[in-house]
């Protein structure tokens, strides 16, 4: 629970009247009370404001704007400030600073440019953290803490080099073991002292474009690094915490950002909260695989959208405004997939520098009187009716994809088969085909308890963890459908090649085993073709990326390739096994074939969509106690007929009965409840 102060879905953004003076902000305050905002994100990066120099702390700036908001109704978040260390720090101490993958120190400048292992940073961002954690204990408008912003980046300066050293030390415990499992007999690379491991950079093991000459070392310094910030972040939440137990904690994860493991920092995290920023050409089910794997890192709990743009975003290639409509939708779009918080990046936009074009709910005009305030008002008077109707509600879903950070390393740093193969994009072509068939799924982490679903979808898992092989094992035998594919299971924890025959451990519930595997050139492509009907599976489809050259060793084999030598060789497979079944996909293929591929299954399964909807149209439910709420988002820019199959609803946010078949306008929001 996110809302104990709150009787509604939260809504605001951050807010920096540090960069204006004080009858601005009233101005601003008035009309936040216009928009309906009534949470406030402050001091995200107010370091150099509230501490001068190291022995000095001025607070009486944000005493008064923690007051005035209070006095306002406006809850506050408060943010700790350390995502941007001060200047005289870096002057002084010039250990904060971080050195680049190929070996520049740093000057001041920027963000994100303090060294996650500096005792310096360390020192000073936990004394910051709990100055504030005392002085702010009992203030009325404090509802939320905010850690730094959007941890990110990496560094190789000696200090980090010297605790790689002591991670790997805790990790392995003897130099003989991490000889073994880093296979340093390749290339004559034995490590004869601790001191001789060295940060594997563009000086030493790797090349720009996460290349690496032993993807043993780069994976586990990439692992190192997610839990050095992860580091940072607990220093600065255990202040926190020991003197606000009851005052939730959070920071601002980026979706499928590829730098940290955030099923490993979830677990750290009082809610989740992310920073959801799509181009205007980001397919809608790519924003929600990116909600839903925000949903899943805490099992299903509602989290916060803590940033999204009301209007254009100041750093994409090509920075459109969001068209009418669009920012309602693809608000609700948040809420339809587990978030119990609305709020902007940013309230008033700035004047200067690097963010003074991104949106804002106060435009540059400084009034009301703009398209972006009318809709961000109107979404905020929505969420005065809406009261408390959806907080806490949960998804439930049949349907769980599996995605792993520490997967997606391995494969971007493996040499080769192909520079074409995107972890992400393979993800979201399966969770693309799911959505398209208006099936609600789950995005999950490899420790999920699979026994939930009746499906489960793991994408080019090419590294295969201690236990997950016996667990899907387990699955399979009680009934579920499991289904994988192609560079799948050849590795394990370590990036160690499983010998025997892929897919490693993964080949006795899948009943075949793997000899080879052929890369395609980008405008190459095979074909799979069925062999008898099979459920939707008919005719040919292509494929494309990557080709296993795979063996039935039980499975039935339900395709097999089209063309090139290997042609009649199965690309196809399903495998009985106890109860359940386990599909390979043995090469990357093309939309239509996985969308009558999942048909297929969810048949099998009697999986069905919550509500039959036109392309285009988005359809979720959440629910709690005895109550569900039917989300029908159409992302189409014109109108869609929804039949309603018979049943009657009322629509939450206009109060109107809907029952039939009923039209919902382009780009139109419903949240249903009977």
């Amino acid at each position: 629970m996110i809302h104990e102060k709150l009787p509604k879905i939260w809504y605001g953004g951050d807010y920096n009247p540090e960069q204006w003076d004080e009858a601005t902000m009233e101005e601003d305050i008035r009309m936040f009370k216009l928009a309906g905002i009534d949470l406030a994100t402050i001091n995200v990066f107010s370091w150099a404001k509230s501490q001068p120099d190291e022995n000095t702390y001025q607070f009486e700036w944000l005493d008064r704007i923690m007051d005035r908001l209070s006095e306002a109704n406006i809850s506050v978040c408060l943010a700790t400030s350390t995502a941007a260390h001060p200047a005289w720090m870096a002057r002084k101490y010039p250990d904060v600073l971080r050195v680049t993958f190929d070996g520049r120190k740093k000057k001041y400048g920027s963000r994100h440019n303090s060294c996650p292992n500096s005792p310096t940073y360390r020192h000073y961002s936990r004394e910051m953290a709990k100055r504030l954690a005392d002085r702010y204990q009992n203030h009325t408008a404090l509802v939320a803490w905010h850690v730094s912003n959007e941890y990110n980046g990496y560094c190789y300066c000696d200090n980090c080099e010297r605790e790689f050293r002591n991670w790997l030390q805790k990790r392995y415990g003897t130099l003989e073991k991490l000889n073994t499992v880093w296979y340093t007999s390749f290339w004559g690379h034995t490590f004869y002292d601790w001191e001789d491991i060295v940060a594997p950079s563009g000086l030493s093991e790797e090349q720009p474009g996460n290349k690496s000459y032993f993807q043993t070392i780069s994976l586990d310094y990439r692992r190192f690094q997610s839990d050095s910030l992860l580091e940072c972040y607990l220093i600065e939440y255990e202040e926190l915490k020991r003197v606000t137990p009851q005052i939730q904690i959070t920071t601002n994860l980026m979706g499928t950002y590829y730098g940290l493991d955030y099923f490993k920092w979830a677990k750290h995290l009082d809610i989740v909260s992310w920073d959801n920023y799509p181009s205007i050409d980001t397919p809608p089910s790519h924003t929600s695989m990116s909600h839903d794997l925000m949903r899943g890192l805490k099992s299903g709990q509602p989290f916060m959208l803590m940033e999204q743009t009301p209007s254009q975003q100041n750093w994409q290639a090509y920075n459109a405004l969001k068209r009418p409509g669009v920012l309602r939708l693809w608000s609700y779009q948040a809420v339809a997939h587990g978030a119990d918080t609305l709020l902007y990046f940013q309230l008033r936009r700035s004047i200067a520098n690097c963010e003074k074009y991104h949106g804002a709910v106060i435009e540059h005009a400084g009034h009301e009187h703009t398209r972006v305030f009318r809709e961000s008002a109107e979404i905020g008077k929505e969420l005065q009716v809406l009261s408390d109707h959806i907080l806490d509600s949960r998804l439930s879903s049949k349907v769980g994809i599996v995605y792993d950070w520490e997967n997606r390393w391995a494969i971007d740093l493996s040499s080769g088969p192909t520079k074409l193969l995107d972890y992400v994009n393979e993800v979201h072509k399966f969770y693309d085909a799911a959505y398209q068939l208006h099936i609600q799924t789950d995005m999950i982490g490899v420790e999920e308890d699979l026994n939930s679903y009746e499906v489960v979808i793991a994408p080019v898992m090419y590294m295969v963890k201690p236990g997950f092989a016996e667990r899907v094992e387990q699955f399979v035998q009680q009934g579920g459908t499991f289904i994988t594919t192609y560079f799948s299971g050849i590795v394990d924890e370590q990036d160690m090649v499983q010998v025997g025959g892929y897919p490693g451990e993964l080949r006795k519930v899948l009943g075949i085993w793997a000899e080879e595997i052929d890369a395609l050139l980008p405008d190459q492509f095979n074909q799979v073709v069925i062999n008898d009907t099979k459920g939707y599976l008919q005719g040919e489809y292509q494929c494309s990326i990557l080709c296993d050259l795979i063996h039935s060793e039980g499975a039935e084999v339900v395709a097999t390739y089209g063309s090139d030598f290997y042609a009649g060789m199965p690309s196809l497979t399903v495998n009985s096994f106890g109860k359940g079944q386990a599909w390979y996909v043995a090469s990357s293929c093309e939309p239509r074939m996985l969308q009558d591929l999942l048909r297929t299954v969810f048949a099998e399964k009697q999986i069905t969509p919550v509500l039959d909807a036109p392309a285009g149209v988005e359809v979720t439910m959440r629910s709690k106690e005895d109550q569900s709420f039917i989300f029908v988002l159409n992302h189409n820019p014109e109108p869609a007929a929804i039949p309603l199959q018979g049943e009657a609803y009322v629509d939450l946010l206009s109060g109107e009965t809907i029952t039939g078949v009923c039209e919902i306008p382009g780009r139109g929001v419903w949240i249903l409840s009977k």
